[in-house]
């Protein structure tokens, strides 16, 4: 992989294609790793200040070379995690996120273009960027229906039954008047001063601190009360008590009764909604630079945190002529400050390992308080990066830090050095395997360990992927199941040297395992018990503890004294490790696109299994076609496909398919036709286009898609005159309003299974 500085120097027309592939490559996977990071675990890897450099090279080197922009490429996605415990909700109207500008003139060259393109003079919204959790509030005729997080922007995550214990949200509306429908966006934060008095309740009851507002919203939102005892509930009562929100927008109302963003923000406080206090209009670009001027100077005098400025074009009827991307609105944009910087100690720099192989270099630092948070550590890329920022063990560092993310080493004080420090080697071999680390091609700065197969690190990585909800989805398959499968303490020989074992697992291979719960990126253990790595038994068999005939009624002092002691009885195993055999064996029988995802195959996401699971029908015929036959593939294309052969010219790749297929996983979607049924010919629906959009009761979405392809239709995302018709559920949204804007026939599910089934004629039967 290519190296991604912060702000690279070289101009992105003066590379080649190749070169330009390899840093497209490298940014997306570095991208997607924060992304995960900073979604699915409440954690961040990298600073806000690099991952917007990331961003905006990306989206100049696509602008060069747009055959290199994939459909799921991150500047045309919005960032999503890869797991939920929560049930997906679908929004009626896209949750876009905000493109963002760092400098004055930035900032006025946007509002250029957003006049030029507008053909006035505009008015400008301005407002705190708070930084918290996005939340979407579906109102139907005024009342409460259902919660979700922004999650990819069209699905989010229903956590519906945590919101509606947060105060000031209100269950009903205010006033009359309401539409059908209406989602409300807004921001779930904690106040400062809250969460200073959430990390006191914490401590006073013993439990552990949150390191800042941020990832405490976010973790206070997403809690479930399943196997929560009464204290537990008490405590989640509490976080929730604290939280607030404010809201800032509409979506999925086709006409409000009101011309601007001010005026919608009167109407949502009318109905009894937070909004917010600190929002100004100006008439004029100027006016606006001066108040994100005069915010970065006072920031830290509101009661919450903010990491900039939210600008948007007041005037509603200019929002769809302005229109967005695919990820954002060209109406509004976001001015994101300046990092905050603190000095610290460099304790150690180690080195970790992750699923690709690659070796990452990571700084341990003294804790330092910075932007709200406590920060231990901070990645440091590569070797190179460390030498060029001239940084020593032992030294004192800068560290920059934007909003709440993990901060960036920006180099040493040298002024403060007294001798002690010492260089930091790259290590030769692999700090998991003792592989010999190389490049995994000439002119590659990153080092990798070839020991893909065997590797402990990249077993661990590839098994929390199989786990994760973009793969198979399987709970208890996260951080800390992977590292007990694949890295125990206990036994000597881990229950899965590769993933191809993960279908075989019994209960005997869970219940020797003690594990040491490491952090993902530093390998670093997580829990000490006097210093000592802490040991857990995350799969123990559960036992029970029982006196003898006769002694049951003795007081514990006569037991004493007679010396009757406890009997212990085995009575089964525990919930970890059924609920993990359970979710294995459920697995078995998912999708077909999520084994493709799980296999680990480079370049393949959820885009593209999904368009080779729809055309090929299972991993067999996969394995069987042509460079030219995958290539062909709407979504594939010829660099996936050369990475589908390179993959299954490795022998214990395909091992890991026929131990998957002999254990009974489903590797081949049910009645699927075979090759080409992506535009399947004779079937009841051939030359007829559906969308199915909403809940249709007896099908998932990806079920739904393939049911109409296996007919021989075309499964269309969007409506058109084209469409022939609209399959609609709850939760349609727009689909359904564009449907019956062109008069286009809707279906519920009933009549959606005897449209696939036996064809449009039997419907008027």
């Amino acid at each position: 992989m290519a190296d991604v500085p912060t702000r690279p120097s070289t101009d992105p027309a003066s590379l080649s294609l190749d070169e330009a592939r390899a840093e497209v490559q490298a940014l997306i996977d570095r991208i997607i790793d924060a992304r995960d990071a900073y979604y699915g675990r409440d954690a961040e890897v990298v600073d806000d200040a690099t991952y917007d450099a990331w961003m905006s090279r990306l989206a100049e080197i696509e602008q060069v070379h747009p055959e290199l922009q994939g459909q799921d490429s991150p500047t045309l996605t919005v960032g999503a995690a890869e797991r939920s415990l929560f049930a997906p909700v679908e929004h009626a109207e896209r949750m876009l996120s905000l493109d963002n500008v760092f400098s004055d003139e930035e900032f006025l060259a946007w509002t250029a273009r957003v006049e030029r393109d507008a053909g006035r003079a505009v008015h400008y919204l301005c407002e705190l960027k708070i930084d918290g959790l996005a939340l979407s509030l579906r109102y139907e005729n005024g009342r409460l229906v259902s919660a979700a997080t922004r999650g990819d922007g069209r699905v989010g995550e229903d956590v519906t039954e945590n919101v509606v214990q947060i105060p000031g949200i209100p269950h009903r509306l205010a006033g009359a008047g309401h539409p059908p429908l209406v989602e409300v966006r807004g921001e779930v934060f904690f106040a400062v001063a809250d969460f200073d008095a959430l990390n006191a309740f914490q401590q006073e009851h013993g439990d552990r601190l949150f390191a800042n507002p941020r990832n405490a919203a976010s973790g206070s939102l997403r809690q479930k009360t399943e196997g929560k005892n009464e204290r537990q509930l008490r405590a989640m009562h509490e976080r929730l008590s604290r939280l607030r929100l404010t809201v800032h927008g509409i979506g999925a109302w086709p006409d409000p009764p009101v011309a601007s963003q001010s005026e919608v923000y009167a109407l949502l406080a009318s109905w009894g909604l937070p909004t917010s206090e600190y929002f100004r209009v100006f008439d004029s670009a100027q006016g606006a630079d001066d108040f994100i001027r005069h915010y970065g100077e006072h920031r830290h005098d509101v009661e919450h945190e903010i990491d900039g400025i939210v600008i948007k074009v007041d005037e509603l009827a200019l929002h769809s002529e302005l229109g967005a991307t695919s990820r954002a609105p060209r109406w509004a944009i976001a001015y994101k400050y300046p990092p905050e910087q603190v000095n610290t100690k460099l304790l150690d720099i180690v080195v970790s390992v992750g699923r690709t192989g690659r070796a990452t270099p990571y700084a341990v630092m003294e804790p330092a308080h910075v932007a709200g948070s406590v920060v231990r550590q901070a990645t440091l890329h590569n070797q190179d990066v460390v030498k060029a920022k001239g940084v020593l063990i032992g030294d004192t560092v800068v560290l920059r830090k934007a909003g709440d993310v993990i901060p960036e080493v920006l180099g040493p004080v040298v002024e403060l050095r007294d001798g002690t420090e010492r260089a930091f080697a790259m290590p030769t071999e692999c700090p998991e395997c003792g592989s010999p680390l190389a490049p995994a091609k000439e002119g590659d700065i990153d080092l990798r360990c070839p020991n893909t197969r065997a590797c402990p690190a990249q077993v661990r990585g590839r098994v929390e992927h199989i786990g994760s909800r973009g793969a198979l989805d399987i709970e208890g398959l996260g951080e800390v199941g992977a590292a007990a499968l694949t890295q125990p303490t206990v036994p000597d020989t881990p229950p899965l040297v590769s993933e191809a074992g993960l279908f075989d697992l019994t209960i005997d291979d869970l219940v020797p395992i003690q594990v040491v719960v490491r952090d993902a990126e530093t390998g670093l253990p997580k829990e000490l018990e006097g210093g000592v790595p802490k040991l857990r038994a995350p799969f123990q068999r559960v036992v029970a503890r029982t006196y003898p005939p006769g002694a049951e009624d003795m007081t514990p002092a006569e037991r004493r004294r007679s010396g009757i002691k406890k009997d212990f009885a085995v009575i089964g195993p525990s919930e970890a490790a059924k609920t993990l055999l359970a979710e294995i064996e459920r697995a078995k029988t998912k999708e077909l696109w999520r084994f493709l995802v799980a296999l680990n195959i480079r370049h393949v996401g959820p885009v593209a299994a999904r368009a080779l699971a729809q055309w090929f029908g299972s991993v067999e015929a996969i394995r069987s076609a042509s460079r030219d036959e995958l290539a062909a593939v709407e979504g594939v294309g010829a660099i996936i496909a050369d990475s589908l052969l390179d993959w299954f010219d490795v022998d214990w790749h395909r091992e890991i398919v026929e131990r998957w297929e002999a254990a009974g996983a489903q590797l081949a979607t049910p009645g699927h036709p075979g090759p080409g049924a992506a535009v399947v010919e004779g079937g009841v629906l051939d030359g007829l286009t559906v969308v199915a959009t909403g809940s249709l009761e007896g099908y998932t979405r990806e079920g739904a898609q393939e049911a109409i392809l296996r007919a021989g239709g075309k499964a269309a995302s969007s409506v058109s005159k084209k469409t022939d018709f609209v399959a609609a559920g709850p939760g349609a949204g727009s689909k359904l309003a564009k449907a019956e804007q062109l008069g286009v026939r809707i279906l519920d599910a009933a009549q959606f299974r005897v449209l696939v089934e036996q064809g449009p004629a039997a419907l008027d039967a």
